[in-house]
Order: C-alpha cells, then sequence, then structure tokens
C-alpha cells in the first residue's frame, strides 16, 4: 500500500533524476531546397520583378554568369545587389513586363529554364528613342545550384529578336 509520504519521495526522485539525464534533443534533419525549388523561387521572385531584394535568399554571393548574346561572350562575376539592380534597370527600360517560364527541367544540381518577357520601350536599349513597342524577349538559361544557391549559370538571349523588334517599331514611327 502506498503512503502519501513515500510517494512524494518517488516524484522527487523521478523529477530529479529526469533533470539530471535529459532526454537527447530531438533534432529533425532539415532539408534543403532541391535545385529545382531554388530556381524556381528565383525565377517567381526576383527576375520576374515581383522582389528583386530578394535575391540573396537565392544566390550565392558570388555567382559566375556565363552571358552568350548573339555579338558576344562574356563571363560576370555578379552579386545578388548587382542582380537586384540588373532586374530594377529592365524595369525601368522595359516598364511593368510580364514574365513567363515556357520550360524548366532539371537534373541533379543543374536547372534549365527559357522563358519569355513581355514589356514596352520606354527607354532607349541602343541609343534610339522610345517608342512604347511592346518588345518581347526569349532567352534560355541553365543553372548549376550548391549548397541551397545558385552559384553559376549560363544565359543566352534571342538579341536579333530584339533588334528586330526595334527595327520594326522605328519604322512605324517614321
Amino acid at each position: 500500500m502506498w503512503q502519501p509520504k513515500r510517494r512524494w519521495i518517488l516524484l522527487g526522485l523521478m523529477q530529479s533524476v529526469s533533470t539530471a539525464f535529459p532526454a537527447k534533443a530531438q533534432t529533425m534533419p532539415v532539408k534543403s531546397p532541391t535545385p529545382e525549388q531554388v530556381v524556381r523561387g528565383f525565377l517567381d521572385n526576383v527576375r520576374s520583378g515581383r522582389n528583386p531584394e530578394a535575391a540573396a535568399i537565392y544566390m550565392a554571393p558570388q555567382v559566375q554568369a556565363h552571358q552568350v548574346q548573339s555579338e558576344r561572350e562574356e563571363t560576370l562575376i555578379r552579386t545578388p545587389e548587382d542582380y537586384a539592380a540588373h532586374v530594377r534597370e529592365f524595369q525601368r527600360a522595359f516598364g511593368h513586363f510580364t514574365f513567363t517560364v515556357e520550360a524548366l527541367i532539371a537534373q541533379g544540381d543543374l536547372v534549365s529554364v527559357r522563358w519569355r518577357q513581355m514589356g514596352h520601350h520606354i527607354q532607349s536599349l541602343n541609343g534610339e528613342a522610345p517608342t512604347g513597342a511592346e518588345l518581347i524577349e526569349l532567352t534560355s538559361v541553365v543553372y548549376r545550384v550548391a549548397g541551397g544557391k545558385i552559384v553559376e549559370y549560363w544565359l543566352q538571349t534571342y538579341r536579333k529578336g530584339m533588334d528586330l523588334q526595334l527595327e520594326k517599331a522605328n519604322n512605324r514611327l517614321h
């Protein structure tokens, strides 16, 4: 038969044992986002113009940007800050633009994307007068993701198409 005094002593002993030997903390493994999730987040939030300042969430502090444009190839080092400025430049040149991902394929640490950006010619791009005409830019990019961040990308923009659109818009004005 339990005596009330013994019960309190036993409960006190159990309490002191549990304090002396705390249970191991149950740590849930933190699951890193997949490369596809990183790139989709980047495109939806940063490249779309929705929130350029969020670039540091998706980009490493320095990213190798291999840019192949019809007229030349170059490799730049992009930081999240200058990428955000780059997107704001697009906003100034094209106004509020629509950004549509037309294809996205992920394999391992690489994500290939093709997008269409549509805006209006509200700022000179090559020294010409702005026409207000609708402009469409088609771009393909392969991103490499490591440690949950974009660390490198290869971008190719169809510049000839942009040049033809500008020429057509300028011819309509004259």
